[in-house]
């Protein structure tokens, strides 16, 4: 099939609060059909199920096995097995091949729709209760009088290996580092991080990352719509004590794909404000590729780091600091 480069038309712009979503599906046993989302940012091709597939030793029970695809070797997911579905055999099933954490991957689903263009404030976030009970979902939208869920596509691949999550012990060797350049510079310690990331997983490693030497204290959000009402708050703090906002934040760092709004648009929205413009934005996503780095440019971001790089997180937020 055709790569999903040549299926997305007209580029999105940046800061808009955009977004393309796959349809996907899963057939069950038992005649019920389950509507799933895919940013369609993350999705390199579409293709049939491959004729050759290997079984790897201890994998994953959800991981159908692997298959070479250009010269390239793959993990194929099964999206039935990682949801603890039981989907139903047969018809003509599909692989969408992805790449996102620096990593490219395969999930094997029953078919697709089509694609949809929406925004991000039409995905309605799922609660603290929900994610918890189920965290392979990050959200959910109506669409042509369907609930399709979206997925944590990184949550997956985190289960086959941790360290593409947030493997904090390799941050540890580049803490210390960038710990005694940030020291000489005078910083004020602990540097006051707002983060936003839709992922539980997420908010919960980097929290634990930067609190655990104490030299940053994070209050995190789920959503960039979430955050931007805490910056509003903190905006009025400041105003009404006549303080500048940097007595009160040091510096946002935001995820791009979430509900209600992205950390594109989130950027933006704080670049264009005369108040908390001051403040430095860093885009830390798994959408962060050559191919999309533009995107944050275009919205001024400070700085942009791929997931998981957790070393590189620290080393940049410090780095920003001394900067200001």
């Amino acid at each position: 099939m055709a790569e999903a480069e040549d299926r997305k038309g007209i580029l999105l712009e940046s800061g808009t609060n955009e977004m393309e979503l796959i349809e996907l599906y899963i057939d069950e046993v038992g005649g019920y059909r389950g509507y799933y989302g895919v940013n369609v940012a993350k999705v390199l091709e579409i293709i049939r199920l491959p004729p050759v597939i290997t079984k790897p030793p201890k994998a994953a029970p959800f991981v159908t096995g692997v298959f070479n695809h250009r010269g390239k070797v793959i993990i194929l997911v099964d999206m039935a097995l990682w949801l603890g579905k039981n989907r139903l055999e047969g018809g003509t099933p599909i692989v969408i091949i992805t790449e996102f954490n620096q990593t490219t991957s395969a999930f094997l689903v029953s078919g697709i729709t089509r694609i949809h263009r929406s925004s991000w404030a039409s995905i309605n976030p799922v609660d603290h209760y929900l994610q918890n009970f189920c965290d392979a979902i990050t959200g959910l939208i109506h669409l042509e009088g369907r609930t399709v869920l979206m997925l944590d596509l990184e949550r997956a691949i985190s289960e086959i290996d941790p360290r593409l999550a947030m493997p904090q012990h390799l941050a540890e060797g580049a803490a210390a580092v960038a710990s005694g350049t940030a020291a000489a510079a005078g910083l004020r310690y602990p540097l006051r991080v707002l983060h936003a990331d839709d992922s539980g997983m997420i908010r919960r490693a980097t929290k634990q990352l930067l609190e655990e030497k104490r030299e940053f204290v994070v209050a995190s959000k789920v959503d960039g719509s979430e955050a931007w009402e805490y910056l509003l708050e903190v905006k009025k703090k400041a105003g009404d004590q006549k303080k500048p906002i940097t007595d009160f934040i040091d510096i946002v760092l935001s995820d791009v794909e979430m509900p209600q709004m992205d950390g594109y648009h989130l950027c933006q929205k704080v670049k264009n404000d005369p108040v908390l413009k001051a403040l430095p934005v860093v885009l830390f996503s798994s959408l962060i590729t050559d191919k999309l780095r533009h995107k944050g440019e275009s919205v001024l971001a400070d700085a942009q780091i791929s997931k998981p790089n957790p070393d590189e997180l620290i080393q940049n937020l410090k780095e920003i600091m001394v900067k200001r």
